[in-house]
Parts: C-alpha cells; structure tokens; sequence
C-alpha cells in the first residue's frame, strides 16, 4: 500500500476543511484535504457568512467572489413571519445592516448570502491554487493511528478502488457531523438532549415574490394554528429555495411525502416551481467534549452541531479554522511553544458551547409557539392572535436573526496565551457589538485608509501597532521576537481616532485578528511577553 506524506491531513472537504486549507496554504504550510465526494454539494446546506467571516473572506481576496455568486446586494435579507405568502403578515424583522457592499461601523464587511452550493467552489479554487496545497476527493478516510510523533491514516480511492496510507504529523477532522473519527476515538457530545428531526426540499420558483404581497424575504416562517414547522429560505434572491418541514414522519418516510401539495399550502395558491430534490436530516445542540485527541483535532460540525435557526454553524466553524490555522503553521515552522496547540480547545470550545446554547434557545422558541386555530382567521379574534403572537415572538426572533454580538464579540480573555491588562470587560450581547481592543478580543475595525481597514493587517504573523503621536520605540520587542524566530510587523498610525479606539499607544494583534497584549509601553523583558502568546511560557 503506497505512502504519502504530509505534515497536515486534513478529512473534509467542506468550507471549514477548505478554509483550514487555504489559512495554510497562505502561510505556505504543505497539507492534503481528502473528500469522500465528487466536489460541491448538489442539494442547499448553510447559506449565512456573518461579517466575521466575511471579514475571513476578505483576507482571502475572495469577498467580491462571495458578493458576486451570493444573493444579490439589494434583496433584503429581511425574516417574515406570516401565515401564508398569500395569508396574514404577523411579524417582520428588518436587518438592513445585512447585505449590500458598503461597509458598516463595526466592519469593513456586511453579513452575506452565500449558500454551500456557490461557496464550496469559490473555496476549492482558493485552496488548490496554493502549491502546496492537495485536494484529492472520492478519498474516503478509513482508519487513523498515532505512531510515534505522526498519526497514520488509511484512505480508500474511490476512484480506482485501492487504499493508502497518509503519514501525516497532524490530522484535522472536518468530516461533518458524523465523524468517524470522533466515534473511532469514543469522544462524546453533550449539550441538549434535543433530536429534531426535517426534510429539506430543494425548489425552483422564479420570481416568487411577484406571486404575492409579502414581498421579497431572505427568510420566511410560516405561523400555522399548529406552530411553527415549516419555512422557507431564499438561496440566490432569484429562484431558488431551501423549502424546510419539521415532523418524524416526514423523516421516515420521505418518498410519501407530498411536496407539490406541502409547497402550495404555504404559498397560498399554485405558483410555477419546480420540485428539484428532497433530503432529510437530523438537528442537535451539542459539543464535543474535547477537540483534540493527541495529534488529531476536530473543528467545525466534527466538534459542535447546532440546529442552524440562527445561521452560527459554519460560521462558528470558519472561527475554528482561522484559530487553529495559525497555530498549526507555527508548529510547522517551529516556533510553537508547547502550550500552543492546547489553546485551541481553550479559546474555541467555550465559542462553540455559547452559540450552540444559542441556537437551541432559538430554535426551542419556535418549537414552543402555540398559535391557536384563530391565527388564519380574518376575524377580529384572529387579528388579535397575530398581535399577541407578535408582541411575543419579535424579542426573542430578533436574538435570533440579529447576532452581531455572537459574530464579532466572542472573546477569548481566558486563554493562556493572552496577556491581560487588567480592564474590566463588557458585558456579553448577543445582537449587539461594542467594539473594543481589550486582549482577547477581535481588534476593532476602523479606517486607516480609503478602502483599508485595520483588518486589513492581521492575518500573516504577529502585527504590534504604533497608535498615536508619540507612541514609544519597540526595536526591543522587535529583537525579542525575531530572537525567538516569531513574525513580526509593526504598524505605526497616528490617526487620533483609531488610538483613541485602541485605548493604549501599544497594542500587539495575533495572525488570528485578536489582540494578544496592550500597554503605553514596551514590556520590562520582551521575551517574555514573546513567549506568553507563542505558548512557551503559559
């Protein structure tokens, strides 16, 4: 059986195992991404890139490819609540901050519309145009074992029907929910003891909107005297939707399943569409109880599954990718502390735990609804229905459509490799964003440029900003950086706004977009604080 070798393999071709793919492959890291499918998928799965991982998006050079394939820049990314496209409006909830390619206050990006089926290809082609980047698929992976300072792996080629081995130092499963991995190694998920269980209906229906008076809505839930089981979630802002119906017996037997009819009862009447294909699936809220075994490291569903209400799954993936990215290159490279790799699970388990309870409150809310028989009725009983409804369902739908908070405020001041300074911290927030520049958290967006952000430069090493007009000399910082071989580049800008944004003349930013440490002045030992943040010393 013939041997490949390569510092990280990677299981899953997905936007997580591709994005962990391109994060290396841009700092010139050798891996191969292995996929038991033929490519993109054939059938809608996540459609939201909230503006963190636009702004990820960004730094791959391919946010204008996302805008260009995603929904169109002027369909509202608005969530209806109605009875029917044909019935009764009961609630609306607008996001006009969604969308679009102006920039927003707290980013250089807006959250987007990008389903799987357009992202996938848009992320194969970034990954596969670094050299040393291998994506092989119709590879299935078989079997893993640790031998020595590698894990082995077997792979089935699908293709030609033999088997391989790949001795790689790292594996990183982004296999999916389903993870034979995971199961392989007997690590458990906990969380929510909830088992939902849908059918996910592929449909055509040019122009829709034009068929009824609700308008255009990047996500429709349909409000039934029975509840809330069926919605319907615009995927290109054209023709095409993501027809979801919750039941068991919907689950079991989906070849029963009436679509045309299920279809037409939520429009209201018969429109022109086209049925394209039917899949089920499974939903639960929970977490792996480690993400890492040894050597090998899960991310994305391999690690945290969620039902995906309120759109944080990928997007909680894509955070995973982008903190162990970083961390992986500098093990290749040599200068990881032996702390490093552990902070992994530090930082990103305690984000997957939070958006996973998120999303299980979120989606417990719509299961919970009780409408009542009157709420279709042109009555003025049913009028009050819907208002009462309404007036109840608003707050907590805005939690779940609005997460700015969840998307640019997850922080990771706990985290040994993050020097505290000693502030106090906010408070949490799930719809809203306070910038700050406190360590742990995302370095805050301001301008510094026409056109260029202060994201604009993080994400290849260390980045120690020079803020303000008299910020001091950091050549010692410099010297015990490049002592320890760490990359590092200083950014000096004495735009008054953005120190005051920053709140110290000295603030260091990891290849991750977070910041590490912050003071008016250079540590007493910079080795020190060289050490702290590549996980030699925490």
């Amino acid at each position: 059986m013939a041997t490949f070798e390569t510092p990280i393999l990677i299981v899953g071709a997905g936007p997580v195992g591709l994005a962990l793919a391109a994060d290396l492959g841009s700092r010139g890291v050798p891996c191969l991404v292995i996929e038991q499918g033929e490519g993109p998928p054939d059938h809608p799965r996540a459609s939201v890139l909230n503006a963190r991982s636009m702004e990820f998006m960004r730094r791959f050079g391919v946010a204008d490819a996302i805008r260009r394939d995603g929904t169109p820049e002027d369909f509202p990314h608005t969530a209806l609540y109605c009875t029917a496209l044909t019935g009764f409006e009961i609630a609306r909830i607008e996001r006009p901050h969604h969308g679009g390619s102006a920039p927003s206050a707290e980013s250089p990006e807006r959250p987007q519309r990008c389903n799987q089926i357009w992202l996938d290809p848009i992320l194969r082609e970034l990954a596969s145009g670094y050299d040393c980047v291998t994506l092989r698929y119709r590879s299935r992976f078989e079997t893993a074992i640790e031998q020595g300072d590698r894990v082995l792996a077997t792979v089935h080629d699908l293709a030609s029907d033999e088997r391989f081995t790949v001795a790689a130092g790292y594996l990183i499963d982004c296999s999916g929910g389903h993870s034979p991995i995971r199961r392989a190694l007997d690590i458990g998920m906990s969380g929510s003891n909830y088992l939902g269980y849908f059918l996910s209906i592929f449909v055509r229906a040019p122009e829709l909107w034009t068929h009824h008076k609700m308008g255009k809505a990047a996500l429709v839930n349909f409000v039934e005297p029975v509840g809330l089981w069926r919605n319907l979630v615009s995927l290109n802002g054209r023709d095409l939707y993501r027809f979801g119906i919750r039941g068991k017996a919907y689950y079991d037997a989906p070849e029963n399943v009436d679509a045309e009819r299920l279809f037409s009862e939520v429009v209201g009447k018969h429109v022109p569409h086209e049925i394209i294909s039917i899949r089920r699936w499974t939903a639960r809220n929970v977490v792996a109880d480690t993400y890492r075994a040894s050597r090998i490291f899960f991310a994305g569903d391999a690690a945290h599954l969620n039902h995906p209400a309120a759109g944080l799954g990928m997007n909680t993936g894509l955070g995973d990718a982008i903190d162990l990215g970083w961390k992986l290159a500098a093990a290749h490279r040599g200068w990881a502390g032996p702390a490093l790799l552990d902070t992994y699970e530090l930082e990103r388990r305690p984000v997957g735990q939070r958006n996973v309870g998120h999303a299980d409150v979120s989606h417990a809310n719509d299961r919970e609804q009780q409408p009542g028989p009157a709420i279709a009725e042109d009555t003025p009983e049913g009028a009050r229905a819907r208002q009462a409804l309404a007036d109840a369902i608003v707050p907590a739908q805005t939690r779940k459509v609005i997460t700015d908070g969840l998307a640019l405020g997850y922080r990771y001041e706990r985290s040994p490799i993050i020097w505290p300074d000693g502030s106090p911290a906010r408070d949490d927030s799930v719809t809203e964003y306070h910038p700050t520049a406190r360590p742990g958290g995302r370095a805050p967006h301001a301008f510094v440029a026409a056109g260029h952000s202060t994201i604009d430069l993080f994400g290849k090493g260390f980045v120690l900003m020079r803020l303000g007009t008299v910020a001091p000399d950091v050549s010692l910082i410099e010297r015990a950086f490049a002592q320890r071989s760490v990359p590092l580049s200083v950014e000096t800008i004495g735009n008054p706004d953005v120190a005051a944004l920053y709140e110290r003349k000295l603030v260091l930013v990891r290849p991750d977009g977070h910041v590490a440490w912050r003071a008016d002045s250079a540590p007493a030992d910079p080795l020190t604080l060289a050490d702290r943040v590549r996980g030699a010393s925490a």
